[in-house]
């Protein structure tokens, strides 16, 4: 898809980063009425402008990557395996942002929970356990995942 993806890089424990080209637009028509998810209502068939995905999920694009997920610990945000992730690099994760981690130098993507100094790695999939991030551990929050695009 012209205008998403640009430079393919590959990193740590073989994941593959792809840079955010947001140098020609991708227009797409936005209609001016919602759609019910409640009752049908009828629908018009006016389009009120044209949508650019590049300015609705990218606030940063030279710090704005997407990350293709594997496995399933965080099934219960709804993010499942060969989602893909945009993730910003630019955002300073707070506590209960899902966050792009390099934990002992494996990425995995995990919920940020911080309490005073003491910070939380949490599955979003009960079968996983939480991690504790202690001193030890090499530890770095890479980015904060700001949208999943997934298949229906």
């Amino acid at each position: 898809m012209k205008g998403l993806v640009m430079n393919r890089h590959k990193g740590r424990g073989g994941l593959v980063f792809y840079q955010v080209d947001i140098n020609e637009a991708l227009k797409i028509p936005l209609f001016a009425s919602r759609i019910s998810a409640g009752f049908p209502s009828p629908a018009d068939d006016h389009i009120d402008k044209r949508l650019d995905l590049n300015e609705l999920i990218i606030r940063h694009p030279s710090a704005t990557f997407f990350l293709r997920v594997k496995g399933d610990s965080m099934e219960d945000a709804n993010i499942f395996e060969d989602d893909i992730l945009v993730v910003d690099r630019a955002r300073t994760a707070r506590s209960g942002d899902i966050v792009v981690c390099v934990l002992n130098g494996e990425f995995c993507v995990r919920r940020f929970i911080k309490d005073g100094k003491q910070i939380q790695l949490v599955s979003d999939n009960p079968a996983y356990e939480s991690i504790l991030v202690g001193r030890e551990m090499d530890f770095e929050v890479w980015g904060v995942v700001t949208y999943t695009i997934h298949k229906n």
